[in-house]
């Protein structure tokens, strides 16, 4: 449930603010494997956008031929061009004569057509090529884009295998998992949509450039004057909506992690009468949501009408410069056409690059969950090589344990503790005293603060985790099942691969096997991870039988039998007897009448044992355990009454 545990931890990562330059650097830093294919795909941008820049150029050829042509058709026959303008000068017409004189007409002769249309082919085939060697570009861009972001998805699932247990207890799992799919999938999509496209804008203001100052220099200097505006423009409406893309993400996952919390808990949410608490919640953080996107779509939105207005300045100072280089007869008119096209194409870069910035700016804010994600502080790595037991018979030693969760509160001090091989250990006492704690320091989820754990005289801190897991079955009070046949999550408990014939022994030591048979498909019915179609005892049942399988030389059973019903309670104690028979058992119990036999029950308060004994011994002794058994007594005789 969201309550306000739910919301502290919520709030417990991303409060640091957006680094974009470091986590821009890093994010392009993931293409380095990619190295090879990003060559090649600049490569090929390079000789498209190479080819592209040449078009105007050559269409400005055509357009020459063409003035050329006309202007021709209407002067006289057999005069040369010289004579022709010395003409028109000497009629008053020195302007006319001037801007014809960088026209290279023939008089008497009209349009070349042939010509036209060998320039117009050439300009075809080059169009041709670039669009080809574009395409290639961009497959090769979506290649290094999908391999990039599929490895980032395989570290981000090998870093929370690494992840300390007290990871997940201080977040919500929704945000978690919000940056496992969510950030990861809009990274993707950022790359996708804008890396190939701003690497050919890139690539195009520098070809469109060099074209430029090929064809008039002082035109290109015009077409410059408006680029410090755009850099103005695209950083200052940049840095305010850089925020709001932090904030979008940020607040994503926490809707996430609501939305996660109120689903797996939908029957509580009815059950409590909390649908309209839920529902508000989720319209605050909905409004939330709303909020940051509108203002970081917005303010990103402004951006490329600004770029636009920037782009027709730069128009308007080239058309009238250009007009005026056409009428001094310095530029022939398809050098101008071309070089409009050119201030056309070096403002369009601009103005896509500037419209990316939104694209970018959530993709980078996405980038930087996913690295903080990765960048966690990661268990102690196991030590290289790990020792093991010469033999692994089951005997385990706390030798002066002490652990605490927060540093300023200690929770175990000092505690010293033997078992014996194929000894029963239950663990009794109050909620908060410690018990399930014991369990996940010998299991290594936690590391001790102080003192040692040893397990056949090693100790388990000198051993693999994977070492040391694999001699201990689990069974918890929350069951968990994976989606899948009932036979699979049976098998899950096995560390190599068992038969069917195995499986249903299982089932029939832990008492599942009748009910499963009862099932339409039997061992093969499907269930989902939600365990629907059979009762939360029945699901228990599953769990044990998988513990069953696992054949270990350590069991843990934390309140394995709260979901179960009396009868089969009884049952199953009879079967863990069975399968406890030489082995060391830890058995975690609020219901004293399940851990009568036990060899040693200990009992803890304030993460110490305060009593040690077995049922009688301690119940002779009349002090804490004595209390507990005569209180669950009387509780059992009103129920009763």
């Amino acid at each position: 449930m969201a309550g306000p545990m739910g919301r502290m931890m919520a709030g417990g990562p991303d409060q640091n603010s957006m680094d974009f330059k470091a986590s821009g650097k890093r994010l392009l830093a993931q293409f380095k494997p990619e190295k090879s294919t990003m060559y090649a795909m600049l490569a090929c941008g390079v000789l498209s956008v190479g080819l592209s820049v040449l078009g105007p150029w050559i269409l400005g050829k055509a357009t020459d031929l063409v003035f050329a042509g006309v202007i021709g058709r209407e002067m006289p026959e057999g005069a040369t061009k010289d004579e022709v303008l010395a003409a028109m000068r000497e009629r008053g017409d020195g302007g006319v004569a001037d801007m014809l004189q960088g026209t290279d007409f023939t008089p008497g002769e009209g349009i070349d057509f042939t010509a036209v249309g060998n320039v117009l082919l050439v300009a075809l085939a080059v169009f041709v090529v670039a669009g080809l060697l574009m395409a290639v570009s961009t497959r090769l861009s979506n290649r290094a884009i999908n391999h990039t972001v599929g490895r980032m998805r395989e570290e981000l699932q090998a870093k929370l295998s690494r992840l300390p247990l007290s990871h997940f207890d201080q977040r919500q799992r929704g945000e978690v998992l919000s940056r496992a799919t969510n950030d990861i999938d809009n990274i993707g999509q950022t790359l996708q949509q804008s890396l190939g496209q701003l690497v050919n804008s890139l690539l195009t203001i520098v070809g469109v450039l060099v074209m430029m100052f090929w064809v008039s220099p002082l035109l290109a200097l015009v077409a410059l004057v408006t680029v410090p505006l755009s850099f103005f423009v695209a950083t200052r409406v940049g840095k305010r909506s850089q925020p709001h893309f932090v904030q979008q993400w940020r607040t994503t996952g926490k809707l996430n992690a609501h939305i996660e919390e109120m689903y797996t808990g939908h029957t509580l949410v009815k059950v409590f009468g909390r649908q309209e608490e839920s529902a508000k919640q989720f319209a605050e953080e909905n409004e939330r949501l709303y909020e940051a996107g509108f203002k970081a779509q917005f303010n990103s939105g402004v951006m490329q009408p600004l770029m636009f207005f920037v782009s027709n300045l730069n128009y308007v100072l080239v058309a009238v410069v250009g007009g005026l280089r056409v009428a001094s007869g310095t530029l022939s008119i398809g050098d101008v056409q071309a070089f409009i096209q050119y201030s056309r194409q070096f403002s369009m870069p601009l103005t896509q690059v500037a419209s990316m910035a939104n694209l970018v700016q959530s993709g980078v804010a996405s980038a930087e969950r996913v690295f903080e994600l990765l960048d966690a502080e990661e268990q102690d790595a196991d030590p290289l090589p790990g020792m093991r037991p010469e033999e692994l018979r089951g005997r385990v030693a706390l030798e002066g344990v002490s652990f605490r969760y927060d540093p300023e509160k200690p929770l175990i001090e000092d505690l010293s503790l033997k078992v014996e091989p194929g000894h029963t250990v239950a663990i009794v006492g109050p909620t908060g005293a410690g018990k399930t704690t014991l369990v996940n320091l010998l299991m290594r989820f936690y590391e001790v603060t102080g003192g040692r754990i040893t397990l056949d005289g090693v100790d388990i801190a000198t051993m693999s985790r994977d070492e040391l897991r694999a001699g201990i079955g689990m069974v918890l009070q929350d069951t968990w099942l994976f989606g899948g046949t009932i036979a699979e999550n049976i098998a899950y408990g096995a560390s190599r691969e068992v038969t069917r014939g195995e499986i249903e022994e299982a089932a029939r030591a832990a008492h599942a096997d009748r009910f499963i048979r009862t099932l339409p498909e039997g061992y093969d019915t499907v269930i989902d991870d939600e365990g629907a179609g059979v009762s939360a005892g029945e699901k228990q049942l599953i769990t044990i039988a998988r513990a069953f399988l696992s054949d270990p030389v350590i069991l843990v059973l934390d309140e394995a039998t709260s979901s179960v019903d009396t009868r089969t309670e009884v049952l199953i104690q009879k079967a863990m007897a069975k399968l406890a028979h030489g082995r060391t058992s830890f058995v975690i119990a609020h219901r004293l009448s399940t851990i009568r036999d036990a060899d040693t029950i200990l009992v803890m308060e304030n993460g110490s044992i305060v009593e040690q004994g077995d049922h009688e011994e301690l119940l002779a002794a009349s002090g804490a355990y004595a209390r507990l058994y005569k209180a669950q007594f009387a509780e059992a005789v009103a129920e009763v009454d």
